[in-house]
């Protein structure tokens, strides 16, 4: 079957399941393999349970026309994105970095879908498999589609960027991410700055963080681009405070966020510029990013039995893990506790990376520190420290903490907010 046939089919039944436990009625079922699996051998089943479709690339014996055979499963789908993408020619806005894309996403599309039709990464569905997934869900009617791209190792980006096809880019920051496989901080700038390298190519607009020197050194005399800035030398944002929530002025206009810590304005920032950018009133900018509401453990305040809580469990890496404790530190509260939990992909750095950030936390003198993980456990101090989250579970299963407010932040891999659960 060729690439524009299965098009065809796809706009005739436009749901695409990678997995078979998943299956929704007149999907297409892609038979996706991974290291402990592979969707060949769930085909059937995806057909039984609903699936109008299957994707497979392994040959079979047997005849069945709901079954397409294809040389590669993976690049078919990620064809098929691509191709889509060209079929229906929404803008699309792609953007990366090492901090924030998440959020930074949730915050424009928040603000652009005030005025326009948009569709944008669901979660962080954002690598090699999530992007083509997120340009199979434009429809003709999407205005602007708003694509997350992540990356831990280089020409990743570039790729995703050949897919997508963006028309506008915007990149979060360049920090101590997936150092793992980046190999240093300049390997981050490069990796990320892949988007960077395919806007300017093809004379697409950037924007950007006019406060960032890295990005404004590299965009110096690019002519297509907007950039936002606390000392108005680009559109003018300024910074008020975040005890708790982030609080900025724009043309004089104040907006009051849902969104803890400093780190965060940047965020703010770049949905406002392009909301700008695309027109939308104050107004309506300000709906946006004011009915933001973060979700799913990241900088979310929670209060329960008398603790007011910071918890950012989604992920972390050195960068932002110092940002969270520079933002805890400075809020006005008493009695503050903390947790930090191991951050991965970081190689043979890691050591040197942990207890950095192990001393930093003991500089701030906070009213209570825990480290959990191997790595942490590992540093060079006389912190409380727990080799793994059940030791500090059995610890905090007879504990009680008095009134407190407590940042509890780590990699993924280490899922603290099951600290909610024991407090």
């Amino acid at each position: 079957m060729t690439l524009e046939a299965l098009h065809q089919l796809f706009l005739e039944f436009p749901n695409i399941c990678t997995d078979s436990r998943k299956i929704t009625d007149n999907c297409i079922f892609f038979a996706l393999k991974g290291d402990n699996f592979n969707g060949n051998a769930y085909a059937e089943e995806a057909l039984k349970k609903g699936a109008s479709y299957a994707v497979v690339d392994e040959k079979r014996t047997d005849h069945n026309d709901q079954i397409i055979v294809v040389d590669d499963v993976l690049s078919t789908l990620q064809q098929l994105g691509q191709w889509h993408r060209d079929y229906c020619k929404a803008t699309v806005i792609a953007l990366t970095g090492s901090n924030g894309k998440t959020t930074t996403k949730e915050l424009i599309a928040s603000v652009l879908s005030r005025k326009f039709k948009i569709i944008a990464t669901k979660g962080n569905l954002n690598n090699h498999i999530g992007v083509p997934l997120t340009l199979l869900s434009i429809t003709p009617e999407t205005d602007i589609a708003i694509v997350e791209m992540g990356a831990n190792h280089l020409k990743e980006i570039e790729f995703l960027c050949k897919l997508a096809k963006p028309d506008y880019g915007y990149i979060t920051n360049f920090g101590k991410a997936h150092l793992e496989g980046f190999g240093s901080v300049e390997g981050v700038i490069k990796a990320k700055g892949e988007l960077y390298d395919y806007l300017i190519l093809n004379k697409k607009h950037i924007f950007f963080n006019g406060d960032d020197p890295i990005q404004t050194n590299r965009l110096h005399s690019y002519p297509h681009k907007s950039g936002y800035s606390d000392n108005k030398q680009y559109y003018p944002i300024t910074f008020l405070d975040a005890d708790p929530f982030v609080r900025l002025t724009v043309e004089n206009l104040t907006i009051q966020t849902q969104l803890v810590g400093r780190y965060n304005f940047t965020n703010c920032c770049a949905a406002i510029l392009i909301g700008h950018y695309f027109k939308l009133t104050l107004d309506l900018i300000k709906q946006g990013i004011e009915n933001y509401s973060p979700q799913n453990n990241r900088s979310q305040i929670i209060e329960k039995d008398g603790y007011q809580i910071v918890l950012d469990a989604y992920n972390a890496n050195p960068t932002s893990m110092k940002l969270a404790l520079e933002n805890f530190k400075e809020l006005k509260a008493s009695n503050k506790v903390v947790f930090l939990g191991d951050m991965f992909e970081l190689g043979s750095s890691s050591e040197k990376e942990h207890q950095e950030l192990s001393d930093l936390a003991i500089s701030m003198n906070f009213d209570a520190l825990f480290l959990v993980g191997e790595n942490f456990y590992k540093t060079k101090n006389s912190l409380t420290k727990y080799r793994s989250f059940d030791e500090l579970a059995q610890y905090l299963k007879t504990t009680k903490f008095k009134k407190s407010t407590i940042l509890i932040k780590g990699s993924r891999g280490m899922a603290l907010e099951r600290i909610l659960e024991l407090l």
